[in-house]
């Protein structure tokens, strides 16, 4: 089912604090402040919301509706989800009545700023084929049989030389008698995370293969290979989204969605390009990016080598709905987003007001906070999922705005006891 998401939509950056200039209707004070919320921050009323009498309210209804597939499992949720699953699908004004008569909404805030960053991701369209050919030679990888993970706390990254034992297929645990040898300083340092992942030389974790030793072959015989696609920028693209649909040789569709990632943290191609002087930040657009690619083939490895980060993917079921996000259920185009779930808890509707890609045009949309993202970090951080296919990467390649939010809870929920 192809996404009908541009009417107006958009992704977000979040925290929370009052909302300055609303008619407060609650009194609801966070039972324990969540990240990036003050303590006795103020709520409000959804209509109090800016430009919410303007909003196909019931539009939203829908990614309501797929958030409590698995919402409804906990109490604070339950009934709210009950009401959504009995609204009519085009009765929009009993749906802004359901919104305001249930839901507090609370500013996202960072220290001193309420605005933040506002990206947008995708799902890419890819030609490809099942078998390899003279126009297909680019291969989906799924995971490597070869990779290995293990969880190092940030408190033990500087003690030198540590010790681990494999648990399973794939996983080490770190254990002081352990037959395997790691160092953390071999790998790549990321602050956000503390998984490592390795492949196994003798007694020796060593780090995974680089992007750039991937495309040169370096795991062409431990990984297998889902499909086989004609353009490596497309297919590069595609592992920053995340998940896509390729079109087979015979018009069918295949589904492929994230299964793992090589252990290296993402690093912005277009954010290098700038750096060296061969673009301006204004053009650092995923269009910007391919211009300059077409521009400058010879030097097309060394620019995708620059994000060590590889993703491999694996094949999803076969229906037209969106891809899978993070809370479990199908994203669906212009009205989910990828948060940061330290901040914003998976599940919960947020009222995104920014502005349009590359315009001042004003963009604001009541949105459900669907999927995370490893470039997704921080309380003013959101990606807006557009959908898939040409326009959507259109829309999503060119979305740097700012923008503010307001993230909604059932009456009596504080963002603290929701997080």
């Amino acid at each position: 089912m192809k996404q009908t998401l541009f009417k107006k939509s958009w992704p977000l950056w979040l925290a929370l604090l009052a909302l300055a200039g609303c008619t407060t209707t609650s009194s609801v004070v966070p039972d324990r402040p969540a990240p990036g919320i003050p303590s006795g921050a103020d709520s409000a009323s959804p209509a109090a919301l800016p430009a919410w009498n303007d909003q196909a309210v019931g539009d939203t209804i829908q990614g309501l509706r797929q958030s409590c597939r698995t919402l409804q499992k906990k109490p604070a949720w339950s009934g709210v989800c009950r009401e959504a699953g009995a609204l009519a699908d085009n009765d929009a004004d009993a749906a802004r009545r359901f919104f305001e008569n249930r839901f507090t909404a609370w500013k996202l805030r960072d220290g001193g700023r309420d605005s933040g960053l506002i990206t947008g991701y995708y799902e890419p369209l890819l030609n490809g084929s099942l078998n390899r050919s003279e126009r297909t030679p680019w291969p989906i990888y799924g995971a490597p049989r070869d990779m290995v993970s293990v969880d190092v706390p940030m408190s033990q990254r500087n003690r030198g030389v540590l010790r681990a034992k494999q648990t399973g297929p794939g996983r080490l645990a770190l254990a002081s008698g352990g037959n395997i040898e790691i160092n953390p300083a071999d790998f790549p340092a990321d602050p956000r995370g503390i998984r490592m992942k390795g492949r196994l030389s003798g007694s020796r974790l060593l780090p995974y293969f680089t992007r750039g030793q991937i495309n040169q072959g370096s795991i062409a015989g431990s990984a297998p290979v889902i499909a086989w696609v004609e353009d490596p920028v497309e297919l590069f693209f595609l592992q920053v989204q995340g998940s896509g649909r390729i079109q087979l040789d015979d018009g069918s569709f295949l589904h492929v969605g994230f299964a793992d990632q090589n252990g290296y943290p993402y690093q912005s191609i277009g954010k290098w390009l700038v750096d060296k002087g061969e673009m301006t930040l204004g053009q650092a657009s995923m269009q910007g990016i391919k211009d300059w690619l077409a521009k400058n083939p010879q030097r097309r490895d060394e620019l995708l080598a620059v994000n060590q980060s590889y993703i491999f993917f694996k094949q999803l079921p076969g229906d037209n709905g969106g891809p899978i996000g993070a809370l479990g259920v199908p994203l669906t185009g212009g009205y989910s987003i990828a948060v940061d779930p330290r901040y914003i808890p998976l599940g919960a509707p947020v009222y995104l007001s920014t502005t349009w890609p590359h315009s001042s045009e004003p963009l604001t949309r009541l949105v459900h906070a669907q999927d995370t993202g490893s470039a997704i970090k921080g309380a003013l951080r959101a990606d807006l999922f557009w959908g898939y296919g040409t326009e959507a990467g259109m829309y999503a390649g060119r979305m740097k705005q700012q923008g503010s939010l307001w993230l909604l809870l059932p009456k009596g929920l504080s963002p603290g006891a929701a997080l």
